[in-house]
């Protein structure tokens, strides 16, 4: 997949296509998505042509020619910088208000002055979130607001629910979500967890980890202490543009 990925890319930069037809693509493209709204259509990278749509799952983009006679569904990567320019663009797209997320449900976790901030859906049974775990134990200087999402194993909420009720929640998500040590507080106390499931199905989070940085981009899955660090010295610089 990735080499059709670079691939595709070779072939956008080829040349450039005339001025598309949006209303013409509108009708093709809708067609082919049973109906689907499109929500624009703009200039992708060679003179091809991004066509957004919305799903349960976020927005969404495939790319076609100025008269919609071929649809490409997949990622363009930039060969110089190995970029993937799709993903980047779809963080963008799917960016949301970092104010609007209800902290209050969140498990706060400071490391140093906590002067960056991040939020994370994440699941404690979700083996990619315990990698990102051992992860951001290397990187300081970070607030980490962590939205507790059991949806791996939904039997096992009250793991969750138990780590609210903690007198130390921070710690007790940690000793969850990387050592795998259930907390020893009743699930009983009043506890957002299932405020936070529907909060990350209107989202549209549909994998654990989810990161949103303080400029609203989303990342899906994790990612390395180094590119961390980046995406939050980055996000620091001000809300994402689309």
């Amino acid at each position: 997949m990735r080499n059709f990925a670079l691939f595709l890319a070779l072939l956008f930069a080829a040349g450039a296509s005339p001025a598309a037809d949006e209303a013409l693509i509108r009708r093709a493209v809708e067609a082919k998505l049973n109906g689907t709204r499109i929500d624009g259509v703009v200039a992708a990278p060679g003179g091809w042509y991004e066509v957004r749509f919305r799903t349960p799952d976020g927005v969404r983009i495939l790319y076609t020619d100025e008269k919609a006679t071929h649809i490409f569904s997949g990622n363009i990567f930039e060969l110089k910088s190995d970029r993937d320019l799709t993903e980047e663009r779809l963080r963008k797209l799917n960016a949301i208000d970092f104010k609007s997320l209800p902290l209050d449900l969140a498990v706060k976790v400071q490391r140093g002055t906590g002067k960056r901030t991040v939020a994370m859906f994440s699941d404690p049974y979700c083996p990619a979130c315990r990698n990102f775990e051992r992860e951001l134990l290397q990187v300081n200087d970070v607030t980490i607001y962590v939205f507790m999402f059991p949806v791996i194993r939904p039997e096992n909420a009250d793991h969750s629910r138990g780590v609210w009720c903690s007198e130390d929640r921070s710690k007790a998500w940690l000793d969850l979500a990387l050592r795998g040590k259930a907390p020893s507080a009743k699930p009983t106390c009043d506890n957002p967890v299932d405020k936070v499931l529907a909060l990350g199905r209107t989202l549209g989070v549909g994998s654990t980890p989810t990161l949103i940085m303080a400029n609203g981009e989303r990342f899906k899955g994790g990612m390395s202490a180094d590119m961390l660090r980046a995406a939050l010295d980055d996000a620091a610089k001000g809300p994402a543009g689309r």
